[in-house]
């Protein structure tokens, strides 16, 4: 994993999953914060990437993480007739 992804650009956390790699090795890899979720290519702009560059209107904190309100379920299908 390159360096400059080992702080999550969204909430700042320090854990960081590789999820994938490209079929190229070292091309890219998709990268997953532990806390927030948030998931990005390596290959993606500096503004998805590094937390210095990241829109501050997205960013999170711990306490924005704890306070959310919880993501409905997705309702099943609809049946087609």
């Amino acid at each position: 994993m390159n360096d400059d992804h080992r702080e999550c650009p969204r909430c700042a956390f320090g854990t960081i999953t590789q999820l994938a790699a490209s079929p190229v090795p070292g091309v890219w890899d998709v990268l997953q914060c532990s806390r927030c979720l948030y998931t990005w290519r390596t290959i993606e702009p500096a503004r998805r990437t590094r937390r210095d560059t990241y829109p501050e209107a997205f960013k999170l904190t711990e306490a924005d993480i704890e306070n959310a309100i919880e993501v409905p379920a997705i309702p099943p299908l609809s049946s087609r007739s």
